[in-house]
């Protein structure tokens, strides 16, 4: 990508790159991500990972799986992490592939801890979160001026599958009109009530986004009252983000996909023409009047 006056670091070997995949959609990667994937010799991936995405490392790179989902026979966050540690040492080039980004809810700090520990060099190549692309792929905003001036982003399990046991429910009820709640499927009817324990409205407005920017992406448009309820009756399985609050109401005018609640209507172009398109010479991009 020089063409593009543009310089991009160079994967050394026995560094670590932990790099965000994104929610789901291909084209939702960063320029960064994609470098990595190209240099990379070995690929420590998680189970969110979209398989197109997965389409697009450089075809020797050996793919290592490490996902981890809930209630599910998975390997052990402390086992990925010194795993990392043990390629880097054997001087290969380590990308450690993970949905979302590697610092939001992604255990990424966990695994720069252990390569500081060992002394492994790495870099953090930061990814959309879903809390943030999901809710815009489904029209909603998570931020409006005549909504919200903040908003909060809280996890429904721990590292043990079960809730955190350190939130302080009032505060969370009260701080912020807007919460984007990740991994809350398992415990939703529980945080539900929590939240109106701790004063949230039960005609609060909650949308349920599964299978995020995907083919697959679906939604569920609730009460907090009732989500937990509408979500068992509908059959929607995780993975999902919840969005809490006014912001949800939005949707109604700022749905931009078309037809409604179907990605797949949307018209692509070949990535290897994009490609070509973003690594074209500056001059030829320029129009000459």
């Amino acid at each position: 990508m020089t063409t593009l006056g543009l310089d991009f670091p160079v994967f050394e070997p026995g560094w670590v790159w932990l790099v965000g995949a994104g929610p789901g959609d291909p084209g939702l990667l960063t320029l960064h991500a994609v470098n990595a994937m190209q240099q990379a010799d070995i690929v420590v991936y998680d189970a969110l990972v979209d398989d197109r995405i997965l389409n697009l490392l450089r075809s020797d790179a050996k793919r290592v799986y490490a996902g981890k989902r809930g209630g599910r026979p998975s390997s052990k966050q402390t086992d990925i992490s010194l795993q990392l540690v043990d390629y880097a040492k054997q001087g290969l080039r380590v990308l450690r592939l993970k949905g979302g980004d590697p610092f939001v809810f992604g255990r990424g700090g966990e695994e720069g801890l252990t390569l500081v520990e060992h002394n492994v060099p790495f870099r953090v190549v930061p990814g959309i979160t879903a809390g943030i692309a999901g809710a815009a792929y489904a029209g909603i905003p998570t931020t409006h001026r005549d909504c919200n001036s903040s908003v909060t982003f809280v996890t429904g399990h721990g590292s043990s599958g079960e809730m955190p046991d350190n939130i302080n429910w009032a505060a969370l009820a009260k701080g912020a009109p807007v919460l984007v709640l990740y991994m809350a499927m398992k415990h939703l009817r529980r945080i539900s009530s929590e939240l109106m324990a701790n004063g949230r409205s039960g005609d609060e407005p909650l949308a349920v986004i599964n299978q995020a920017t995907t083919p697959n992406q679906g939604i569920l448009i609730s009460t907090l009252a009732n989500a937990a309820d509408d979500v068992e009756k509908a059959g929607v399985e995780p993975p999902a983000v919840c969005i809490l609050g006014k912001v949800v109401d939005l949707r109604d005018r700022l749905n931009w996909l078309s037809p409604q609640d179907d990605v797949k209507a949307v018209r692509h172009v070949p990535f290897e023409q994009v490609l070509d398109l973003i690594t074209m010479p500056v001059d030829a991009n320029v129009s000459k009047s």
